[in-house]
């Protein structure tokens, strides 16, 4: 198998002397973005340097991301990308993985606008990166022999205990399993890639005068609110919070809807998801519920997928509420895809048109909990916590054990309190007592709020505050 620089690969694809980067400072950085020519079509890329620690993607990266699929829709140009990451900048903790939400609705409104989004999976391709905005490709082809999978080898090991056999993540394998549409060498994507093209409609336009050069993300003040909601949870320690939602003592998502819901009515339940009819304050509503036990598995994204669509069909309020070790680490999932579904929910969730509220009640492990939270609304128990991998993974990966994962905890920015503070939550719950104490009024009032509001304008709150996550 050859190991393709960027360069190379950019070089094999586009069209000779073709290329213009849309990167400025820091132009070092594990993606590169601009345009080119395939077979004579003006194309968008967004390539990752897997030499620029390990393709992830952090604030910048995820930035530098987001606004390259803005300036495609913009330019009505395709948008051609290339990943090759291991997922989630683990040195940047959980600001970092939220980039996953940012990028994808960035990719989501491009294919709204009808224009062409083209994945090629490039070796390797994991985590987070994979379960977002590299599986919501309209053609997704890959190199042959690539490492595509939920996690990498060393990640999986670590929580699972072990890796899966002997070609389980490799791109042929994926697609004997329907997973992607084609594998295609290096030397011959540039004329697969001009094929598709030239079946598809040129709704590009000119390019104004001068574009604005992508910047780093830049901090902005916070709302009163925020600021208050982060200042609640400030000195809830990390790992103290980790520990705590994993008693069996702790309360989970179905005492939660006990005690906030009415006229429960369960419609679904596996795959560590419950979905329900209820009524919250007397608001009929539809709740997918993850109980806490066991691993969010393909059967319960399915099940999720399924409440977001009962939620369009009867015009009902969504709320989710999560609290899950993790998503589902095995053969049947990896050769399910199992971050295809990921990315599929995080998909509806964020082009959903009716309210949405979020509850993060417990343990926020992965994609399995991030296929749960965009929301209109994001309130938070006191311990509530978010994280890209369980601490020990993310140690794991960063050291090759699991002996630093309390300084793991405290270092990713995970707590509710330090997720207020970004802007990823809006309400943490007063600490002291059950842990949804106050969730219940502010669940109440955060629905009646947005059934208030006029649905295209909340549809666009919800956007633009996806689009600040980090920045």
């Amino acid at each position: 198998m050859v190991n393709y620089s960027v360069s190379d690969l950019l070089t094999a694809v586009l069209d000779e002397g073709t290329f213009q980067s849309w990167d400025s400072r820091p132009v070092a950085e594990s993606v590169l973005t601009g345009e080119g020519r395939v077979g004579g079509r003006l194309v968008a890329l967004a390539a990752s340097d897997f030499s620029y620690q390990g393709g992830s993607i952090g604030l910048v990266a995820g930035e530098r991301l987001a606004r390259a699929a803005e300036r495609a829709t913009a330019r009505g140009l395709p948008l051609v990308a290339l990943p090759a990451s291991g997922g989630t900048r683990m040195q940047e903790g959980t600001a970092a993985f939220l980039q996953m939400l940012k990028v994808t609705a960035a990719v989501i409104a491009h294919k709204a606008a009808g224009l062409p989004y083209l994945v090629y999976l490039r070796h390797p391709t994991t985590g987070g990166v994979l379960a977002s905005w590299a599986s919501l490709g309209q053609v997704t082809l890959a190199e042959p022999g690539a490492l595509i999978g939920f996690l990498g080898p060393r990640a999986c090991e670590a929580l699972a205990g072990r890796p899966f056999g002997p070609g389980v993540q490799r791109a042929e394998n994926l697609r004997a399993h329907g997973l992607i549409d084609a594998v295609v060498e290096v030397r011959d994507l540039a004329s697969y890639l001009a094929r598709l093209l030239a079946a598809l409609p040129d709704r590009s336009c000119p390019a104004p005068d001068a574009e604005p050069e992508g910047q780093p993300p830049v901090p902005r003040a916070r709302p009163a609110h925020r600021s208050a909601a982060a200042a609640e949870g400030a000195a809830i320690d990390g790992w103290e919070s980790v520990t705590r939602t994993r008693q069996p003592g702790y309360p989970r998502g179905l005492d939660f809807l006990r005690a906030a819901a009415t006229d429960v009515a369960a419609v679904g339940e596996g795959g560590g998801l419950l979905l329900a009819l209820a009524r919250v304050a007397g608001r009929p509503v539809v709740a997918g519920v993850q109980p806490g036990e066991g691993t969010f598995g393909i059967v319960g994204l399915e099940l999720a997928l399924r409440g977001i669509r009962l939620a369009a069909d009867l015009r009902l309020p969504l709320v989710t509420v999560i609290d899950t070790p993790g998503a589902e680490l095995s053969v049947a999932a990896e050769e399910g895809g199992i971050a295809g579904w990921i990315a599929r929910c995080l998909e509806a969730l964020v082009t959903l048109r009716v309210p949405t509220v979020s509850v993060l009640l417990g343990r926020g492990t992965g994609g399995g909990a991030l296929a749960l939270l965009p929301a209109d609304r994001v309130l938070a128990a006191p311990h509530g916590w978010l994280a890209p991998l369980a601490p020990e993974g993310a140690s794991a990966i960063l050291h090759r054990d699991a002996t630093h994962a309390p300084a793991m905890a405290r270092a990713q920015g995970i707590t509710a309190g330090e997720l207020a503070a970004i802007g990823a939550v809006d309400l943490v719950a007063p600490v002291g007592g059950d842990p949804w104490t106050g969730l219940e009024a502010a669940l109440a009032r955060e629905l009646a709020g947005l059934a208030a509001m006029d649905p295209r304008a909340r549809l666009a709150a919800r956007l633009a505050r996806l689009r600040r996550l980090g920045t």
